[in-house]
Order: C-alpha cells, then structure tokens, then sequence
C-alpha cells in the first residue's frame, strides 16, 4: 500500500470526521459555483488566464528580468535563490543583518514548501504565523493540510481545546467569535513587537517591479507596516506582465477559493517605507524543471486558489495530510512527482480522473490529464508496486487477446456468483474491502448479442 492510500486509510477511520470535512469542502465547492454563475463572462475570464500565463511562461526569463529591474528602481532589495535550502540561508541572513530576532509572518505556501519556520527557529528567530487557521496549525504542531484553509481538517471543539492549553480560554468554548477574538488579541502584541514582516506573494508584476497579496484578514498589511523590515517571498511563476493584467486574476482567485467576489485586502507593495527595507525573494525550488517538462509545464499557470482541492472527491474524503506533501490534492499530485518521483509515485493515482479539477481550475490547467500522463510516466520508469507491474502486465495480455478475454469473463461471472464468500472477499481484493461485487450478468454483451443480433 502506498504512502497516501496508508494515510488516507487512517483519516477515514473516524466516519464523522470524513463526513464533515467532505460536506465542508462541497459547500466551498458549491459557493464557488454560484459566484461563478454570477459573471457571465466567467470562461472568457478563464480562457484570457490562462493566455496570459501560458505567454509568461514562454518569456519568463525576459518578465523576471524587467521584475527585478524595476524593483531595484523602486529601492527593493531582490535576491535569486535556486532552492529552498538558499531561500532560508537568504532569509536568514537578511534578518541576520537586521538584527532580528522575532518576526510574523502571513500565509505563504512557499516559506511552508521550504520549511522555513523550523529553520529560523532552529536558529533562535522566534516566528509567528499570524493568518488564523495558519497560526491554529502552528500552535498545534501540524502542517497545513489546505492551502486557503489551512485549518479546515479541525472541528471548533478541537480549536477550543488547544486554545484553552495555549492560549488560556475559557475551558469548553467553541464559540467561534470569542475564539477568533482571543487569537486577535494573543497576535497582536506578536505584531507590535516584531522586528520583521515575511509575506508571501500571489502576484508579481513585472512592469511595475510591485508584488500583490491577498488576504481576507489584514494580517499581511498589519506586519508589513508595523515592523521595520519586510521580506516577500515568491516562487518564479507568481509574475503576471502588466498592472493591467491583475484584475482578470483578482476576480478569478477569491471566487475559485471561497465564493467570495473579492479577497477583502488586495494589498500592493512597491518599495520600501522611509526608514524601512523591502526584500523580494524569487525562488526555483524545481519549477525550472517542471518548466522544461512539457507534458507538465502547464502546472505552473496555477494561482494556488484550492478550487481543485474543494471539488475533488479523493481529496474530500481522505484529507490534505494524507498526501504527504505542502501542496495536496489534484495539483499537488502533478507538482510532487517532478520532485522525487519514487518518493510520489503513489500521488497521481489518488484520482478518479473524473475531470473535475480541470473543469473548475480558473486558469484552465489539465489537471486530470497530466494525473494520468504521470501515471504512465511511473510505469515507464518501473516505479509500479511489484504486484500492481505484474497484474497489470497479465491484464494487458488478456484484454489484447479477444479469446483470453471472452474465457476470463465468462470464469468471473461464475465466480462471482457461485464461489463461497471467503473466496472472493479477502485481503486480495481491494475493492471487496469496503464495497460488495457487483451482481455479474448472466451472459456477455458478444453472447447476447450473437442471440439477438437478427431480431
């Protein structure tokens, strides 16, 4: 059994916890649904994305250059870190100079990508997550297991219980309001004591050398402006080319990922505040591979909205930390393979490929086609479990052999009805494990048609 079908298993387990967060994530699902509803040029929206992504990655050397031209015009100080491990000593050694030993931080699935949080702590840097469900997960030592809501796997009980060990709340309170009230108050004095403000970034415009980020609860402006150094962290993909060109991702974004028309803040940063500095951190980790990949290039149009998480029915039902990985879902399982193949290997199979994911992605990406192209990339470089190579070697056999083909049926169908139980259903079969055969036909669709094929 692979890593994720392991974990999967373990978060399935609790019934009502499946339940609930499969219901959770639908209605996201459906809310998103009706935003999109609601503009009726919403395809033409997505279509025009997904041109002007697929136009920046065929330049995305030239739009990075001109990025970092025109920040360090604006006074921004840019550095280019090839992977994660030189994105945090570049961290670090910024903070370093500045002397900084606390920081807050809003939601940045990059800095999570790279682990920077244990390694600033690990060097003495105390680090804040200051977006909700980010800060909820940190206090309890987990990943995120959803990239907008990171805390979407916890009920409001068990916030209420780590609250009241961390954050000494009332005993037994699940009174959202008072809980989100008592995080408001413990991050404040975070915010006005830290020394340095880390961002990541959902937009770079590479005309203006600006970077744009967008969050539903000011965190990101209340660092930013209170703490003397800022640090934006973004991956090579985030540019967009013109100013011009972020109103058809703003409208597109908070509608695939929550429903809403708009994230309340949309918060733009040029250069520096007087006194202050401003950093911008591009970094590769992998994406130039992926880059190169063409079956798989098309993964870097994503903006990170989670819409192909909300619908799809694998990820619903066997929650974001079963996968392993700081991006899940259907996107993760594209991004990761490009990473460690073997180590992922398992990812791109945790799919139905039911086309879901394709059908609500903003920016139009194949998501449920490049899932099956790994699929065959991981054949071809034997990276199959051992029983699934050999089944699946003796199944292409029988269905290239229409004779083989036309007995094995007709020994499943008397199988199916006349073995005893333990027969069929034991730790061989894994689809008998939660679900019953279904009831075989008397004769196969060639015999009844060889019968009636003159009527």
């Amino acid at each position: 059994m692979n890593q994720h079908a392991q974990k999967a298993a373990e978060f399935i387990r609790n019934e009502s916890r499946t339940d609930w967060h499969d219901e959770a994530l639908w209605f996201i699902r459906s809310k998103r649904d009706k935003a999109a509803h609601g503009i009726p040029e919403w395809e033409e929206l997505r279509e025009l994305a997904s041109q002007v992504k697929s136009h920046v990655l065929s330049k995305l050397d030239q739009y990075l250059e001109q990025f970092e031209a025109r920040a360090i015009q604006n006074g921004v100080q840019v550095h280019w870190a090839a992977d994660a491990e030189e994105h945090n000593r570049i961290v670090h050694s910024i903070l370093k100079r500045h002397q900084v030993q606390h920081l807050v931080k809003s939601k940045s699935m990059l800095t999570e990508e790279c682990h920077l949080n244990d390694y600033l702590i690990e060097r003495g840097i105390e680090v804040v997550d200051t977006d909700l469900g980010e800060r909820i997960i940190q206090l309890k030592g987990e990943p995120p297991s959803h990239i907008v809501m990171p805390a979407i796997h916890l009920k409001k009980e068990e916030v209420g219980e780590l609250f009241h060990e961390k954050l000494h709340t009332e005993k037994g309170a699940t009174d959202p309001k008072y809980l989100t009230e008592a995080a408001r108050q413990h991050l404040r004095q975070k915010f006005l004591t830290a020394q340095a403000a880390i961002t990541g970034v959902n937009f770079a415009i590479a005309e203006t050398g600006g970077v744009v980020v967008c969050t539903n609860e000011g965190n990101a402006d209340m660092g930013v402006h209170l703490a003397p150094v800022q640090i934006h962290c973004m991956g090579i993909e985030k540019i967009i080319p013109k100013a011009e060109h972020l109103g058809i991702f703003t409208r597109l974004l908070a509608r695939s990922a929550t429903g809403q028309p708009i994230t309340i803040y949309t918060s733009h940063y040029h250069r520096p505040k007087t006194g202050g500095a401003m950093h911008v951190v591009i970094v590769d980790n992998g994406r130039t591979a992926q880059l190169g990949r063409e079956d798989f290039r098309n993964s870097l149009k994503c903006i990170r909205c989670g819409a192909c998480m909300n619908t799809c029915p694998i990820y619903r039902r066997s929650g974001g930390h079963s996968y392993g990985y700081t991006v899940p879902g259907p996107i993760g399982s594209i991004l990761t393979p490009g990473l460690d193949l073997k180590k992922y290997s398992g990812l791109p199979f945790a799919s139905t490929l039911c086309g879901s994911c394709s059908d609500v992605c903003p920016v139009k990406i194949n998501i449920h086609e490049q899932l099956y192209r790994w699929r065959q990339v991981i054949a071809e470089q034997g990276h199959l479990p051992a029983a699934k190579r050999q089944s699946m070697k003796w199944a292409g056999r029988v269905l290239s052999r229409p004779g083989w083909y036309n007995f094995f049926g007709k020994i499943g169908r008397w199988a199916i009805r006349r073995l005893p139980r333990p027969f069929l259903y034991n730790r061989f079969n894994e689809w008998g494990k939660d679900r019953e055969l279904p009831e075989p036909p008397r004769q196969s669709f060639k015999e009844w048609y060889r019968e009636n094929k003159r009527l």
